[in-house]
């Protein structure tokens, strides 16, 4: 397996939920991890409690829909760094609502932070990575890419935008770089404040812990330079959305 030690990387939506359990995994690992998240004190803190172990975390407030923002936070993981390697698309929202009351400004908030923010983080690194011959970029995606449910439109066609994107994505590195892998996650149903705080009584035997999915990303990572892994489906046994 490849050695993750030295290099760098950078996550978003890593405060909390599985961007943290991460962000953990590659600070054990060895890699350098900026952190980016809207969440500034739990950001802030998950930096501390990495620090204090010996790891190098770096905390990014970022709004991954604003791409003047993202490309300044590229930027400053390739300037301090020397380069970015890994990038995971973790940031995530959801409105669970019907269709029939939901407000434009809800659906564009989950479409923008979902779709729109991952493909600005692609697209301000990829061609970098091109540039340096090699890189891995994760996007975390969900059963919802694949099937949808009620009270989830706009989530469903997020993550079934984000996959495609990713498919395409990968389609051309395997063209223009063969150093870089692309990857996409399907995950599904995690014991995570995503979940939990939206729905509080939900099940938790139901539910798999975010270090399953975080371990499933470092697999991933750690793929040889002459395999890669387009796509994982990673779910708890009892996951009511699969197949």
């Amino acid at each position: 397996m490849v050695q993750l030690r030295h290099r760098s990387a950078l996550v978003t939506g890593g405060a909390r939920g599985l961007g943290a359990a991460i962000s953990r995994r590659l600070a054990a690992s060895g890699v350098a991890v900026w952190i980016a998240d809207v969440r500034t004190e739990l950001l802030m803190g998950l930096c501390s409690e990495l620090r204090s172990t010996g790891s190098t975390a770096t905390p990014l407030s970022l709004d991954v829909r604003d791409a003047d923002l993202v490309h300044e936070a590229v930027e400053t993981v390739r300037d301090e760094a020397g380069s970015l390697d890994i990038l995971v698309n973790c940031a995530a929202v959801d409105v669970s609502k019907p269709i029939e009351h939901l407000s434009p400004a809800e659906a564009a908030q989950v479409i923008t932070t979902n779709l729109v923010g991952p493909v600005n983080l692609c697209l301000a690194t990829y061609r970098r990575m091109v540039e340096q011959g090699a890189g891995h970029i994760v996007n975390i995606l969900s059963t919802a890419s694949l099937r949808t449910w009620t009270e989830a439109g706009p989530y469903a066609a997020s993550k079934s935008g984000l996959r495609a994107f990713t498919h395409t994505l990968f389609q051309e590195a395997q063209r223009d770089c063969i150093g870089i892998g692309v990857t996409g996650i399907i995950a599904g149903g995690m014991e995570t404040p995503f979940i939990m705080d939206r729905f509080p009584d939900a099940d938790t035997s139901k539910l798999q812990p975010p270090e399953i999915v975080a371990d499933t990303v470092m697999y991933a990572l750690s793929v040889p330079p002459g395999s890669v892994v387009p796509e994982l489906v990673i779910i708890p046994r009892a996951e009511p959305s699969w197949p």
